[in-house]
């Protein structure tokens, strides 16, 4: 099975890569679904969907939890049942999990592509972009701001933040690996640790 990459974010908190090659056969071997799930798996018309959808249970069984330990809110965030936090992330062929002990914890994966650039104005300031000398540059900087975002988003975990107005990342060099955003909302300011890796064509940021 293709654990493509585990981190240690730090005594509490861990990150697992799931990189799909399986077929949907394979998938559902060894995994055990409650019938919610099933019922779900079903509906999906993507086979995509589906290997995305098997391949977190993968993950979970990879740290101990089946898929009767993943319960959602009535925001459709999700939480263990032992009330550690999770947070989930799927993009075409990778899945990928983040768990804490005890933080507050979000993440994301995205494919770049040249899209972004498109809609960099819904989620950023893209004037503050303008000195960045080329195109693929730029649409790595602006995947790793869209992934932070999202993170935070799924951290704050209801619908009512945007990207734009309420989710703030501070800059960063590539080299760094790591950021900080900030969630302002409601009269309050939480901030947040930001970290990012690059593999495949894809974007990987994790935060809490």
């Amino acid at each position: 099975m293709p654990l493509y990459k585990t981190l240690t974010v730090n005594t509490t908190t861990k990150v697992l890569i799931w990189k799909i090659e399986e077929s949907i056969e394979i998938l559902q071997k060894n995994i055990l679904l409650s019938y919610n799930s099933k019922m779900r798996l079903e509906s999906m018309k993507s086979v995509l969907h589906q290997k995305g959808f098997l391949s977190i249970r993968h993950l979970l069984k990879e740290i101990g939890y089946t898929d009767a330990d993943l319960i959602y809110d009535e925001f459709g965030k999700p939480y263990l049942k032992d009330n550690k936090q999770i947070s989930i992330t799927h993009s075409f062929n990778f899945t990928a999990i983040i768990i804490s002990d005890d933080l507050a914890v979000g993440i994301d994966i995205e494919k770049q592509r040249d899209k972004i650039l498109k809609i960099a104005h819904k989620f950023t300031p893209i004037q503050e972009y303008n000195t960045i000398a080329n195109d693929a540059a730029l649409i790595s900087k602006l995947t790793i701001v869209w992934g932070a975002k999202e993170s935070l988003y799924k951290i704050y975990g209801k619908k009512k933040l945007l990207f734009l107005h309420h989710i703030f990342i501070n800059d960063f060099k590539f080299s760094d690996k790591k950021t900080t955003g900030e969630i302002r909302y409601d009269g309050k300011v939480n901030r947040y640790t930001i970290k990012f890796l690059e593999f495949e064509g894809f974007t990987c940021v994790f935060a809490f």
